[in-house]
């Protein structure tokens, strides 16, 4: 058995930072071996402790959240989690964490919620694994490319990813011209934060990018992101496909999950869909993207390397359902070469 993961909770409100060291220290595979209640405290924590990974306030006095991650990534890179309110500018700032590199985020629970910070633990567990290299800062994202003669085809594009997804959601979509196969997205994030995410993107990709809703029409130029928390989202109707947010029950622990997204794509598109896989825990969208690639999709997934966690895009390989593993820089790409109009001999 590997030791436990050693963490420091750093967070300004004492009755938090005891919730979150309960709920850790719930778990034998998970040590809390301090405490800090700001930045100041917790950079002298980090030199005496040494810690595997940081649970991380964005609000805070003296020196907020996001930058003393900034200082984290430049001086002393380390796995570090979010812990942010569930608000808009919660989330706002928490996207921004983790396009600096933070590892991912939880919210910061509502009063009288049942589990708090239910997978907290597990994440925690997944930092403290990664063979992610903590050697820099992210880099700022670039201005989307132009790509004059992409011609686009009869494809529509399924996207599945979880921890690590922000960057690499951006780093596939900027590769994406204004006319765009219609592209669906479940990123696993907590609610009211995907509102922000798919803003974001929008601001920083070429094509419109919107929060799904029920009933949106799948067009060209436009990308849908399912919406956290509540229902899942799949696409039907085959005359004129289309979102629809549906009410069941979480699938692999998720709800989104990616495994209903690809399974519903697989039903209505076959042929006519990629699948991509990206980083992310667990096993969610595997199945889902086998089904796909048996209904005659084309399949992608992110290679070890270029992953933050390669969990989904793993299981997914070794179960068959990946027909190209490329690095991130890759994808976006291929996916444009695998939805060209001149690939599929139409015009």
């Amino acid at each position: 058995m590997s030791a436990p993961a050693r963490v420091l909770v750093v967070d300004d409100s004492p009755t938090m930072r005891g919730l979150i060291t309960a709920v850790l220290s719930s778990d034998p595979e998970v040590n809390v071996i301090g405490q800090a209640g700001d930045a100041l405290e917790a950079r002298e924590a980090i030199k005496r402790l040494n810690p595997d990974v940081v649970t991380l306030d964005i609000e805070m006095p003296n020196m907020n959240g996001l930058d003393f991650l900034e200082k984290i990534m430049t001086l002393r890179p380390m796995p570090v989690i979010m812990v942010s309110t569930m608000t808009h500018r919660g989330a706002e700032a928490t996207l921004a964490a983790l396009e600096i590199g933070a590892f991912d985020c939880v919210g910061k629970p509502a009063p009288g919620e049942p589990r708090p910070f239910g997978d907290l633990a597990e994440k925690v567990k997944a930092a403290a694994r990664t063979q992610r290299q903590f050697s820099q800062p992210v880099a700022a994202p670039t201005p989307p490319l132009a790509v004059a003669d992409f011609r686009v085809g009869r494809k529509i594009v399924a996207i599945g990813s979880s921890t690590g997804g922000v960057e690499a959601l951006i780093a596939v979509l900027q590769k994406f011209p204004a006319n765009c196969p219609p592209t669906v997205i479940t990123q696993h994030m907590p609610p009211t934060f995907t509102k922000s995410f798919a803003e974001r993107l929008n601001r920083l990709c070429a094509p419109v990018v919107q929060e799904a809703t029920d009933g949106a029409r799948l067009e060209i130029g436009k990308i849908y992101l399912a919406p956290g928390g509540e229902r899942h989202l799949q696409v039907s109707n085959a005359s004129a496909p289309c979102c629809r947010l549906v009410d069941r029950p979480p699938v692999n622990g998720h709800r989104p999950s990616v495994d209903v997204l690809f399974d519903s794509v697989a039903e209505l598109a076959g042929r006519n869909a990629v699948g991509v896989i990206l980083t992310g825990m667990g096993r969610d969208g595997a199945a889902g993207l086998l089904k796909m690639r048996h209904a005659g999709a084309r399949t992608l997934g992110q290679n070890e390397k270029t992953c933050v966690v390669y969990g989904m895009p793993r299981v997914a390989h070794e179960l068959g359902a990946v027909e190209q593993q490329l690095p991130l820089s890759a994808i976006g790409d291929e996916i444009l070469k695998m939805t060209a109009a001149r690939k599929e001999g139409t015009e």
